[in-house]
């Protein structure tokens, strides 16, 4: 191949790796916004969540017959009353007042700002890739374990259960890679055929159940030979609900996948609450009726380590009540839903990452490509099942602490919003619902602590790849559109005809002395004879966490004489930058600029520069102009005395 075909190829493949890549956040947040991807009905994207969301239904009764034993049915009874009165009305107003995907982490950014603002939306990135991490990886772990407990599984192929997930999870990224829209499709059919057949075998079992009578009979006596009286079933009902927790998965990605529902904002927001309520109400009857079930059928010794309905209870009964062709059925679509579970979670990253991130800065700009993300997703996802053998007992405790951790912060943002629109029921409502998600945290943080460390993992590596990006980024322009007013434009059309010299002012008085001292500075260093030209241009630092912000450029005339165009922007010289090229481009112009060198250590003022958006203002507006416009000839003009 010629040296031009393999350029063309490199070329092409860089071009379909970077589809969709725009240098504007606010034109790409993910793949909601690539407008080759269509939007769906409310329902459709709920089968996208309910991949996650229902799939637990492969694990969950095992999970509670295991924590709570004959009392499973009425520990899961408090898990469905906590969903239903505490988690849905949460994430019903969290939908409402963050509709765009980035869930409850925007509502509580909108009360912090500078730089603890940032690093607090960096620690919720951290338990929310945890937590979707973790569901990519913990639901493949626990579809090769199906796999593994089915009889027509070849026997050669036992024994090798990261092989196994590592090609799911593989097999999951493929499908990102070719299109959001191939996942939405896959979903809608695997929820179905799944749901379906969780009727027939819940159904079949509910029959067995009241065919025998004796069956709930020995139940009962079992419940009262345990436990001396219902108050007491209660009490230990209530604290064995927390090792249930992974019941709740599935509504941080329901308010995360939001953009894909088709219509406009009002209809995405009644779109967003109909898939919410809905995706409760049908898992909550399963996980009642499977409870149910698989306590009074299931022998307590099968759910232990070992035993045939461990992490399997539904998929024991299927094969016991059903027959062996039956049960495969429903073990291949078990596989199936828990191997893209994951899907729901890899559009959560995708719609929350490149939300924040390159945003801030804190993230090289094809962060804003579905496609590298998904590559990046994928390896790590690689590398978790990699560390954990595919054990899903071992990955248990940082899923549910990543899910609880971002419903606690979802409860607690509501409790604030309802506070400041000034509604004391409801904040009074969901305080009690934030202390309850606040408890269950905390128990299960105490039972299972390796959740926190997995957790401020993911939290530590976000935190360094942030802060290297943003030192990386340090000379990229950050703004994003500029426009100016009609003083400013005046200022411009007379000097264009002229020269335009402009010179900035860090602006402290601004009294006629300063202006007057400026200038008279600013014309001996510089050796000008012509004063008629000048401009003062003045930025003022707002927020020097924030990375892409707009200019508006205004112009005013002060003390009758100094024509001055001020400007707010996160950094000095990105804003001087961007605007001077926008005046060479707009007047066709080169303009002059006129700086003082800062006085003070070089290195001090280059940190300043990062942390607070000023410092080395004059080196810095020339290498980013120097970046931005490779063409010397083209440069605007920069002095510095």
């Amino acid at each position: 191949m010629s040296a031009i075909g393999r350029t063309r190829d490199r070329t092409a493949v860089r071009g379909w790796m970077l589809k969709g890549l725009s240098d504007r956040a606010a034109q790409h947040d993910g793949p909601h916004a690539d407008p080759q991807e269509k939007p769906h009905s409310w329902w459709k994207v709920m089968c996208l969540t309910g991949v996650d969301y229902f799939s637990t239904l492969g694990y969950q009764p095992g999970i509670a017959a295991l924590a709570a034993g004959v009392l499973s049915p009425l520990a899961t009874l408090v898990l469905v009353l906590v969903t239903l009165l505490g988690a849905l009305p949460v994430y019903r107003r969290v939908a409402a007042e963050s509709p765009n995907g980035e869930g409850s982490i925007a509502m509580l950014v909108r009360l912090l700002s500078f730089w603890k603002g940032k690093l607090f939306v960096l620690v919720l990135l951290g338990f929310a890739a945890t937590d979707f991490i973790i569901t990519i990886t913990l639901s493949a772990a626990d579809a090769t374990a199906h796999l593994n407990e089915n009889p027509f599984w070849p026997q050669s192929w036992h024994g090798r259960q990261v092989l196994v997930t590592l090609l799911l999870i593989a097999a999951l990224g493929a499908v990102f890679l070719k299109g959001f829209t191939e996942a939405v499709g896959i979903a809608v059919t695997l929820v179905g055929v799944y749901l379906a057949l969780n009727v027939v075998v819940v159904g079949d079992a509910l029959w067995e159940v009241l065919s025998h009578p004796h069956r709930v009979t020995d139940w009962t006596g079992a419940l009262t030979t345990a436990h001396s009286s219902p108050l007491a079933m209660v009490g230990i009902a209530l604290l064995v609900f927390p090792k249930l927790a992974l019941g709740l998965s599935g509504f941080e990605t329901g308010v995360a996948v939001m953009p894909h529902i088709k219509g406009d904002l009002p209809q995405r927001i009644r779109g967003g609450k109909q898939l919410l309520t809905v995706a409760a109400g049908i898992m909550s009857v399963f996980l009642i009726t499977s409870s149910l079930v698989t306590t009074v059928l299931i022998p307590a010794e099968q759910f232990k380590p070992g035993g045939e309905a461990n992490g399997r209870a539904l998929a024991y009964l299927a094969h016991e009540n059903l027959g062996s062709v039956f049960g495969s059925i429903y073990d291949i679509s078990t596989i199936a839903i828990l191997w893209f579970a994951g899907a729901s979670a890899m559009a959560g990253l995708l719609n929350l990452v490149p939300r924040y991130l390159p945003k801030f800065g804190m993230a090289p700009s094809w962060a804003r490509a579905v496609r590298p993300m998904v590559l990046v997703f994928t390896a790590t996802a690689f590398l978790i099942t990699v560390i954990f053998d595919a054990d899903v007992d071992a990955q248990g405790g940082a899923y549910a602490t990543g899910v609880l951790v971002l419903i606690t912060s979802a409860a607690t943002a509501v409790t604030l919003s309802a506070r400041r629109a000034r509604q004391r029921a409801r904040t009074w409502a969901f305080a009690a619902i934030t202390l309850v998600f606040v408890y269950t945290t905390i128990v299960n943080v105490a039972e299972r602590p390796d959740g926190v460390k997995i957790a401020a993992c993911f939290i530590a590596g976000i935190l360094a790849v942030s802060l290297l990006s943003r030192v990386f980024r340090a000379f990229e322009l950050r703004v994003s559109r500029i426009d100016a007013d009609p003083v400013a434009e005046t200022f411009l059309t007379e000097l264009s005809h002229r020269q335009i010299r402009l010179i900035a002012n860090e602006p402290e008085a601004r009294d006629p002395r300063e202006y007057s001292e400026k200038l008279a500075q600013i014309i001996a260093d510089n050796d000008m004879t012509d004063q008629r030209d000048v401009l003062f241009v003045e930025v003022t630092v707002r927020d020097a966490s924030d990375f892409e912000t707009d200019l508006h450029v205004r112009g005013q005339v002060l003390h009758h004489r100094y024509r001055v165009l001020t400007l707010e922007s996160s950094s000095v010289p990105s804003a001087l930058a961007a605007l001077l090229l926008w005046i060479r481009d707009t007047t066709h112009r080169r303009p002059h600029i006129y700086f003082e060198w800062t006085e003070g250590n070089p290195v001090a003022n280059f940190a300043r520069y990062l942390i607070f958006g000023q410092g080395e203002v004059a080196p810095v507006t020339r290498e980013m102009i120097r970046r931005a416009e490779p063409d010397r000839r083209r440069r605007p003009h920069i002095h510095v005395g």
